[in-house]
């Protein structure tokens, strides 16, 4: 393994030949690293499980704690993203991966009683550098593969790293069955090794792509495109539901409802993990269909499933709000694959676009690897903040109204605003460079 200096997935020759055994290789490595990422990022959203009384931090506080790693991980998530660009795929995978150790030995150090909040903030906030794999991890894979099996491929990554959520939220179940509340620690013992496997076997099985070297332009030519800011607020609907209420979860059930630590460990896993179960469906039927069709009736699903969320929320009706709230999860993992799938789909249209222009077919096709790479990263950032903006939506929700009710209703209502946004732009009157045509059956 090492540095790949010719590569050409597009050529259905090169791709059967080796190009096809090589990317899979790299995307699950990848997935393997993105998952302990993924994990640690939402480590915070169990360890305020075993934050019982003797911490001296009410729901509000916990709600912002949670918040936090959110916050950073949308930030660090552009850097991440370039220094792919600046490193190599590999290389930054490596580095990536061993950056984890901070925020889990801090974390370590500092889970116990007596402890200040804003240590507990500062902490939460290294865990931050597990949300910036995710767009590191998303651009390296996208520049492996084909236009036609990007949406499965950056799916599987996306969803192999999303179901770190619910893996270290069963961990932590069973931390507190066996050993009870009182042991968080067992938790980061866990996730230890974990972390220096991954680095090990990024630096064992992965590849550099030398045409992914030297591309940090690319980023001011997103910023610039309209279609990355539109596609950014769909994936704010869509991950940012994801990973907020991933966040969340337990805690509702305990604001809300008065559930224990265990009895919210017991419940908390299953929707991010069907979420994540899902996402790679999303991009197979945006592959089949089209992303933005998929995503369209996506947020139609989740405007409705958040209508029962509300209700539910409003009579305090624990089995209604569980399936209503499941069903947000699976429709956001379901969104997320499409939504992804959205974003090398309309830059591989401008590159049809520039072609037909006179442009040389080997130049807009790199134009538009590039380019894509870059603009994943840039909406992974903005679709992240999502997950903050959940979180501090439930905190005043539960200040001022001691329900998650409001909360709930201002994200149905954000929902219908993205199904109409989507339809507007990618649906309504597509034009060349936005209407993604469905891949064949059987490609």
């Amino acid at each position: 393994m090492g540095r790949i200096q010719e590569w050409h997935p597009e050529d259905e020759e090169f791709w059967a030949r080796e190009g096809r055994r090589t990317a899979h290789r790299n995307l699950w490595f990848s997935i393997l690293s993105e998952h302990v990422g993924f994990s640690i990022w939402s480590l915070w959203s169990v360890l305020v499980l075993f934050m019982d009384k003797s911490y001296g931090i009410d729901p509000a506080g916990k709600f912002f704690l949670v918040a936090m790693p959110t916050l950073v991980g949308s930030f660090v998530r552009i850097p991440y993203t370039l220094a792919v660009s600046r490193f190599g795929g590999r290389t930054w995978t490596v580095v990536s991966a061993a950056l984890l150790l901070l925020p889990t030995l801090a974390a370590a150090a500092v889970m116990h009683p007596g402890t200040s909040y804003g240590t507990f903030l500062l902490v939460a906030a290294l865990t931050g550098l597990g949300g910036g794999n995710f767009a590191s991890s998303m651009t390296n894979i996208n520049a492996f593969f084909p236009a036609r099996h990007k949406g499965w491929a950056l799916g599987l990554n996306a969803g192999g790293g999303n179901i770190g959520v619910p893996v270290i939220q069963l961990v932590a179940l069973g931390v507190i069955g066996w050993a009870g509340a009182g042991h968080p620690r067992l938790v980061l013992a866990v996730y230890l090794p974990l972390i220096v496997l991954a680095a090990l076997c990024a630096a064992l099985f992965m590849d550099d792509l030398a045409v992914t070297r030297g591309d940090t332009g690319a980023l001011r030519e997103v910023v610039r495109e309209r279609h990355t800011w539109l596609l950014a607020v769909l994936y704010i609907g869509t991950f940012g539901s994801f990973i907020g209420f991933s966040f969340a979860f337990g805690l509702v059930l305990q604001t809300q409802f008065g559930r224990t630590p265990l009895q919210a460990a017991q419940l908390t896993f299953l929707g991010p993990l069907l979420g994540s179960l899902i996402r790679p469906v999303g991009g197979r039927l945006a592959d089949r269909f089209g992303g933005a069709r998929i995503t369209f009736g996506n947020f139609g699903a989740m405007a409705a499933a958040g209508a029962v969320v509300t209700c539910a929320s409003a009579l305090r009706s624990l089995p209604v709000f569980l399936v209503g709230f499941v069903a947000l999860f699976v429709f956001a993992g379901l969104g997320n694959g499409s939504t992804y799938k959205m974003i090398p789909g309309v830059f591989d249209a401008q590159a049809q676009d520039r072609i037909a222009a006179g442009e040389s077919p080997a130049a807009a096709t790199a134009r538009a690897r590039r380019v894509s790479g870059a603009a994943i990263g840039v909406i992974g950032a903005v679709g992240a903040l999502g997950g903050l903006l959940i979180n501090l939506a439930f905190r005043e929700s539960f200040l001022t109204a001691h329900s998650g009710a409001p909360a709930f209703a201002a994200f149905l209502v954000a929902y219908a605003v993205c199904a109409a946004l989507t339809w507007a732009v990618y649906l309504r009157r597509p034009s060349a460079v936005v209407a993604e045509q469905p891949v064949p059956a059987g490609v």
